[in-house]
C-alpha cells in the first residue's frame, strides 16, 4: 500500500524571501495566512498552502523528499525546486 501524506506550501521565487517568510513562521505567523499573502502558486494559495492528499511519485522529486521525511505538524527549510523555493508544512 502506498503513504499518502497531506502537506500545505507557500512558493516563494527567491531564496531571500522564502527564509524572511520562514522567520515569520518560526515568530508564530500563521502559515495559512502567510501562504495566501506570499505564494506564487495561486492554486493552493487559496487553500492556505493546502496541497491534499499526495503519494510519492506525484510530486518534483526534492519537494517529495524533503516533504516525506517531515514529521505532522513540522515545517521544512525553503527547498528549491524548478518552481521556486518551497516551504512545506506536514498536515497529516
Amino acid at each position: 500500500m502506498s503513504v499518502k501524506i497531506k502537506c500545505s506550501h507557500i512558493l516563494i521565487a527567491k531564496q531571500s524571501e522564502a527564509l524572511t517568510i520562514l522567520d515569520r513562521i518560526k515568530n508564530g505567523e500563521k502559515f495559512g495566512k502567510l501562504a495566501r499573502d506570499n505564494s506564487i502558486d495561486s492554486g493552493s494559495a487559496k487553500r492556505d498552502g493546502n496541497l491534499g492528499y499526495f503519494t510519492k511519485g506525484k510530486m518534483v522529486k526534492t519537494f517529495e523528499e524533503t516533504a516525506f521525511k517531515l514529521q505532522i505538524g513540522q515545517v521544512s527549510e525553503p527547498v528549491k525546486t524548478e518552481y521556486g523555493y518551497h516551504i512545506i508544512k506536514r498536515l497529516g
